[in-house]
């Protein structure tokens, strides 16, 4: 005798969906690359691409600032914006590749020699570090001229608590070499310095980390000036502040949360890859 099957009950409508397996989520990570080549055309198009979100947001001025990433085979040269060329108009292919004197090695543009000398001195001091950024951002020149460090009053800003430090001397343009090096030893081993009257460098394992932490302390400085402008800002406590940084203050935090500014400028202008 055929046994008749039982049905299978349809499904309720008010029923909520089957979780989608954790091994079918797809999480942006760091790519690896198989080439040295490979990498290098990875890092020149993502300085490129943070060059055009500074210019985006409003942090170029005149000539002044640099971001630079260490070239992954020669490691004392850096892949570095030329002189004088705006930001939004940059490509990869723009890009000069200058070593720790500030000597172009590849490419037919100047670079300014002033802004290299501290990421020189920076990269030197710092074999783990990638890419170095500064510009001439409005907020973090405001909170420079006060000679004042980010303050753990939002989240955000536990990002760089104890994880940052102050240079709290200002002696003109810092063209000279012992100037860049007292700079590069006050940065330490932290993730970003102030420039006292000056303004604030980042650094990072990878550009985007540079890029997002020079990003991430500017909109600090300027909540921090605004909330003190109105009040008293409140701290967060020692202990949920060094937890919150745990949280949010790796490099791979920094990578993940710039991705979509990523997205948004290599969607938008796809001509800086070339």
């Amino acid at each position: 005798m055929t046994e008749t099957p039982t049905p299978t009950p349809a499904p309720s409508p008010t029923a909520a969906p089957a979780p989608v397996p954790v091994d079918r989520l797809h999480v942006a990570m760091p790519p690896v690359h198989e080439t040295v080549d490979e990498e290098r055309t990875y890092r020149k198009q993502r300085l490129a691409g943070a060059l055009r979100l500074f210019a985006r947001f409003g942090y170029e001025e005149g000539v002044s600032g640099h971001v630079t990433a260490r070239d992954p085979q020669y490691a004392d040269c850096f892949w570095v914006n030329p002189f004088g060329a705006p930001f939004a108009e940059l490509t990869a292919s723009d890009l000069v590749l200058v070593n720790g004197d500030g000597q172009v090695v590849r490419g037919a543009a100047l670079v300014n020699q002033a802004a290299f000398a501290v990421h020189a001195e920076a990269h030197r001091a710092r074999p783990d570090v990638v890419a170095v950024a500064h510009s001439h951002s409005t907020y973090g020149r405001a909170l420079a001229a006060l000679g004042e460090l980010i303050e753990p009053i939002t989240q955000e800003a536990c990002a760089f608590y104890q994880d940052h430090a102050l240079y709290d001397a200002y002696t003109g343009v810092a063209v000279d070499r012992e100037e860049a090096r007292r700079i590069a030893v006050a940065l330490g081993p932290y993730k970003g310095i102030v420039l006292r009257n000056h303004g604030h460098l980042t650094v990072g394992t990878s550009v985007d980390a540079a890029a997002w932490w020079f990003i991430a302390m500017e909109r600090c400085a300027r909540v921090q000036l605004t909330a003190r402008a109105v009040g008293k800002p409140v701290p967060i406590g020692h202990k949920d502040a060094v937890a919150t940084r745990e949280q949010l203050g790796a490099d791979l935090a920094a990578w993940i949360n710039y991705q979509p500014l990523w997205r948004r400028i290599s969607r938008a202008e796809p001509e800086l890859l070339s």
